[in-house]
C-alpha cells in the first residue's frame, strides 16, 4: 500500500501535515507526536524581522471552532534558521516554510534568506495586510496575487505554494491568479474573517475586533472551496479547514486536494495527525486502495 504523494516535485511519506500557525515550528508537539510519521511539518509564519503580533486577548472559542487574531507573532528569520531548522531536521519529514510579510519586498527578504537553507517547500501566506495597498490582503486581488507569486518565484530556490484567502468573492480567480504568476501548488483555505461580542459587557471579545475562524464549522466550505480550485487549475493542492479526523482528510482528498494540514485539531488533541494519518491507512485497507493517488479527485456523482 503506497501512502506517498508527489507535493511540487517533492515526495512526502503521506499526505498528512500540520496546518502554519498551530503547531509552532514542531518543537513543543515533538513531546506528543512522532514528527517521523507526518508527510510535512509546516511552521508557524516567519517574518524578516520579528513580529510582537496583536494585543490581548487574540484567541476565542466559539461554535464549531475557534477565532484568533494573534497577528502572525514569530522571532524572525534569524532565529527560526539559527533554532527551527535545525530542530526539524532530526526527523524524517518534510519541512514547510510559512513565509509571511507586509510588502512585497518583505516577502523577498524570507524567500532570499531561505535559498540556502536545508528546507523543501515555501508557503506563501498571502492573507497578510499589504501596508502600501491600504492594508487590504494581498490574496484579495488577483493582480495582487500573480504580481507576488512572480516575484516569490523570481527569489525561490524551493517550489512555492501559495496560501488563498477564503474571503474572496470567487476563490477560483484567485488560484487563476497564482497559476499565472508560476506557482508550483496552492494551500487553501486559510480562516474567514469572523468577530465574537460579550452581550453582557457589550464589547469585543478580541482585542482586534475581528479574527481568523478555523475548526469544523468551516470544513464544508473548505472542501467546496477545494473541489472548485481543483476543477479551475492543474496545481497540485493542500487542503486544510476544519479536519478533525480521517473522514474529514479523505474527504478533501476526494475533492482534489493532493495533501491536507491539519490545524485547530491538535489544540483539542495533540496526537490528530498521527491518527489521521493512521485512519487513512485504515480506509486505504477497507476499500482496498493500492495508492493513494487512486483517491485525489476521485470524488463523483451518484
Amino acid at each position: 500500500m503506497n501512502m506517498k504523494v508527489d507535493l511540487c516535485g517533492v515526495t512526502l511519506n503521506n499526505p498528512v501535515m500540520t496546518a502554519s500557525g498551530t503547531f509552532g515550528s514542531g518543537a513543543e508537539y515533538s513531546e506528543f507526536v512522532d514528527l517521523n510519521k507526518l508527510g510535512a511539518v509546516v511552521t508557524k509564519g516567519v517574518a524578516n524581522v520579528p513580529w510582537p503580533g496583536n494585543p490581548t486577548p487574540r484567541v476565542a472559542e466559539v461554535y464549531g471552532g475557534m477565532l484568533n487574531a494573534v497577528g502572525l507573532q514569530n522571532p524572525g528569520i534569524d532565529v527560526f534558521c539559527e533554532r527551527d531548522i535545525p530542530f526539524l531536521k532530526k526527523y524524517d519529514t518534510k519541512i514547510i516554510v510559512n513565509v509571511c510579510g507586509h510588502s512585497t519586498e518583505e516577502y523577498i527578504a524570507v524567500v532570499e534568506r531561505l535559498r540556502d537553507q536545508p528546507v523543501d517547500l515555501l508557503e506563501i501566506n498571502i492573507s497578510c495586510p499589504n501596508v502600501k495597498e491600504g492594508g487590504i490582503a494581498f490574496g484579495q486581488d488577483p493582480k495582487a496575487v500573480e504580481a507576488i507569486t512572480k516575484e516569490m518565484k523570481k527569489y525561490a530556490a524551493q517550489p512555492v505554494i501559495m496560501k488563498l484567502s477564503p474571503n474572496v468573492t470567487d476563490i477560483t480567480e484567485m488560484a487563476r491568479a497564482a497559476e499565472a504568476g508560476g506557482a508550483d501548488g496552492l494551500s487553501l483555505i486559510n480562516t474567514i474573517t469572523g468577530m465574537k461580542i460579550d452581550i453582557h459587557r457589550r464589547n469585543f471579545v478580541l482585542a482586534n475586533r475581528t479574527g481568523g475562524m478555523s475548526g469544523p464549522a468551516i470544513h464544508p466550505v473548505a472542501v467546496r472551496m477545494v473541489y472548485q480550485t481543483a476543477q479551475a487549475v492543474k496545481l497540485p493542492i493542500i487542503g486544510m479547514g476544519g479536519i478533525m479526523n480521517a473522514e474529514d482528510a479523505i474527504e478533501m482528498i476526494l475533492a482534489g486536494a493532493t495533501a491536507v494540514s491539519v490545524g485547530t485539531a491538535n489544540f483539542a488533541n495533540p496526537k490528530v495527525t498521527e491518527q489521521i494519518v493512521d485512519g487513512i491507512r485504515d480506509y486505504m485497507e477497507m476499500y482496498k486502495v493500492a495508492d493513494i493517488k487512486e483517491l485525489i479527485g476521485a470524488v463523483h456523482d451518484r
